[in-house]
């Protein structure tokens, strides 16, 4: 196991001296990644961008999301296994096997986090729970992903859709007339992928002081509950039943989708400046019923008619092109390929392109933008299996073999 080191002050570049590639904010650090699907693996891959050496570990039949197909790539790879696996690499381990998980124990020793999903009580019986790899590697911070936390729920299997169902999500997502809707991509486990790498680097801090690493622990549950944010306030302090109300914001108008000629316009209206300022665009007269976001919402419907009769009128880039000027945040339904295309031409540099055995891959860059150490693209999603020799010699302690990520 690697200990974070103090970073010694910057000392300033002579004029003879050339500055190297900026090493990453966790370079030096080690992820045993033994999770699969996606909360977990794009906790990984976000580490791994961060600068950290990540050793995925799967089975001889891959990690799930593998075989999650179609799509695929042109040479065969689910589409959905890359969007979560770059910068790591693989070794196929059979955890049921005392060789291999032996090898696992090892690896769990010289990790500096460890990250998991397993269903409660497996990890034990493999000799990689918690208790047993901290005793080892006092160290570790230890990262879990559960589905309904370590007490009652923790033999309920957890998976996105399902949480969205059962947290409450689905009940406040999609038409006011029609059914409870998911969202559109698993929403709650790219959330609780965020939220694992926040209690990681929270505990890594930890450590510098302590030396001690701890246990980080994420329900997607919990991260559901957390996130429904300003809809969980309104029923904890309120005693209010959020509902369904389509593209609508509960607490403020106009802020949703409207109709013009065409096409559908997203206008977000925040405040009653905004508001103003957007009925003169369209030339509409405030009166006592428009005049503050409180009688607005209480006139929603008569509102957002007149509005529309007024929309409809010309296309959506036209008015777009007039409420841009007037200062209103708006925008069309982009497709995802309009929203990728729409970042690229705003200079966000939003794909990271890869080679992977002569078959480019394409990932989304990271959001992350560190001024001085920024993310890294080093390595395209892994082969099942790739890297398992290499991993293996050095963790059986073979002198000729470098430690992963010693070439980075």
């Amino acid at each position: 196991m690697r200990q974070i080191e103090s970073v010694p002050d910057a000392q300033p570049l002579t004029s003879t001296e050339l500055p190297l590639a900026p090493a990453g904010a966790l370079d030096g650090l080690l992820v045993a990644d033994f999770s699969r699907v996606l909360a977990g693996p794009l906790a990984g891959m976000t580490l791994g961008d961060l600068g950290a050496t990540v050793i995925k570990v799967e089975s001889s039949a891959g990690d799930d999301t593998r075989r999650w197909q179609p799509p695929t790539s042109a040479d065969g790879e689910s589409t959905y296994f890359l969007a979560a696996n770059r910068n790591k690499r693989s070794i196929v381990l059979d955890l049921k096997d005392p060789k291999d998980q032996d090898l696992a124990v090892r690896l769990s020793e010289r990790a500096d986090i460890l990250i998991e999903n397993f269903a409660p009580g497996t990890a034990e019986r493999f000799g990689i729970g918690y208790e047993q790899v901290a005793a080892r590697n006092p160290g570790v911070v230890y990262a879990s992903v559960t589905g309904f936390g370590r007490d009652a729920g923790a033999g309920l299997p957890g998976y996105d859709f399902l949480i969205q169902a059962v947290g409450g999500l689905m009940s406040v997502t999609g038409a006011p007339d029609g059914e409870p809707t998911k969202t559109g991509v698993a929403l709650v486990d790219v959330l609780a992928g965020q939220n694992l790498v926040s209690g990681v680097l929270a505990a890594l801090l930890a450590r510098q002081r302590t030396g001690r690493g701890q246990r980080v622990d994420v329900s997607l549950l919990g991260t559901l509950l957390a996130a429904l944010a300003n809809q969980a306030s309104a029923h904890l302090n309120a005693g209010v039943t959020p509902h369904r109300m389509g593209n609508r914001h509960p607490s403020i108008t106009p802020y949703e989708t409207l109709r013009t000629a065409d096409r559908p316009i997203a206008v977000a209206v925040g405040n009653d400046a905004q508001f103003r300022r957007f009925a003169t665009a369209i030339g509409m007269p405030i009166d006592a019923t428009t005049e503050t976001n409180a009688v607005r919402v209480q006139n929603r419907d008569r509102l957002i008619a007149t509005i529309e009769a007024v929309l409809m009128m010309r296309p959506a880039a036209e008015w777009l092109a007039e409420l841009t000027r007037a200062g209103i945040a708006c925008g069309p339904v982009n497709t995802v390929g309009e929203g990728f295309q729409l970042a690229t031409d705003l200079g966000l540099e939003p794909v990271v392109r890869q080679d992977r055995d002569g078959t480019p891959v394409r990932t989304p860059a990271s959001p992350i933008r560190l001024s001085a150490a920024p993310a890294s693209y080093r390595h395209p999603p892994p082969r099942l299996g790739a890297h398992t020799a290499e991993i293996t010699s050095w963790l059986l302690d073979d002198p000729a073999a470098r430690p992963p990520g010693a070439s980075e």
